[in-house]
């Protein structure tokens, strides 16, 4: 049984960036057999059940794009591989003071990074985004925040999917 658990982990533990626990209570709650897809709603319902302050740590987990870790090649595989695909590796240097200075302020008002799904979407459609949601409220950007976690831990599941 702990070798099955462990291995569970080994694979989903990353599905919501640096937080293992959510593939643990998955696991725990009766869902070691589930197929990569089973598993959207039942991770996403230990979030939503977690409270405040564990999600906010889940937030916190999560780099800023085009940030510091990403030129320095320090992301997990999975934040490397979806900023790539948005071409956030090809900031122009304005651009990438762009995300900088968006970044900073975005994390001194909201306490967490801004957070995006960016796979399917281009480096000019994420600063757009980043520019609409950088004066939300800090309770519409929470919610928001999360929802895009939610659709993170989906696209990362459904890549899984497609290699068994």
């Amino acid at each position: 049984m702990q070798d099955k658990r462990a291995r569970f982990i080994d694979t989903y533990g990353g599905i919501y960036e640096h937080s293992p626990w959510v593939a643990e209570t998955v696991f725990d709650a009766g869902h070691s057999d589930a197929e990569p897809m089973a598993l959207v709603g039942p991770m996403r319902a230990v979030v939503e059940a977690a409270g405040h302050d564990l999600q906010m740590t889940l937030l916190r987990a999560h780099p800023d794009l085009a940030g510091k870790l990403a030129k320095s090649g320090t992301l997990t595989a999975e934040s490397t591989s979806e900023q790539t695909s948005a071409g956030l590796d090809q900031c122009t240097e304005a651009e990438f003071e762009e995300f900088t200075a968006l970044n900073e302020r975005y994390k001194d008002h909201f306490g967490f990074p801004y957070i995006l799904a960016v796979r399917g979407r281009n480096r000019h459609e994420i600063l757009d985004n980043f520019r609409s949601r950088i004066d939300n409220d800090v309770a519409t950007e929470f919610r928001e925040a999360l929802n895009q976690v939610h659709q993170i831990a989906r696209l990362r599941l459904e890549s899984l999917s497609a290699k068994t």
